[in-house]
């Protein structure tokens, strides 16, 4: 390889390592996240695990929105707000980031997915 191609190669790889997640409609966050941003305050906090899970407990004030049932879980996201700010959380992380995907592709614009999940909000 020429001089040039690789100079071309290392500036990409700067530029694109040097990007912030401004521009990122889904962010990831943790429990220090949520305790600051959420508990407490007027957030769309949707936990998307099975009734059954929610029943067991739940984080705040959070709504029950079960992922795994695709089509009742689009029609209950079309009563947030797309443009406000919507936390998601599951049991360790799995479901709440194919919720957060759906909510994407349904034009939500600032979407949190608690990482954790439940499992990492009730361990000390």
């Amino acid at each position: 390889m020429n001089k040039f191609k690789i100079t071309l190669i290392l500036f990409s790889m700067l530029f694109f390592a040097c990007q912030t997640n401004e521009g990122q409609v889904i962010k990831v966050v943790d429990k220090a996240a949520i305790k600051k941003d959420v508990i407490g305050k007027n957030t769309q906090l949707i936990d998307v695990r099975t009734p059954e899970e929610y029943a067991s407990g739940h984080i705040g004030n959070a709504v029950n929105y079960n992922i795994l049932n695709k089509d009742t879980f689009i029609i209950q996201i079309q009563k947030l707000d797309k443009n406000q700010p919507v936390y998601l959380y599951c049991k360790i992380g799995g479901r709440s980031n194919r919720a957060a995907n759906l909510l994407k592709e349904q034009g939500f614009k600032k979407i949190f997915d608690y990482s954790g999940g439940y499992n990492d909000w009730v361990k000390e």
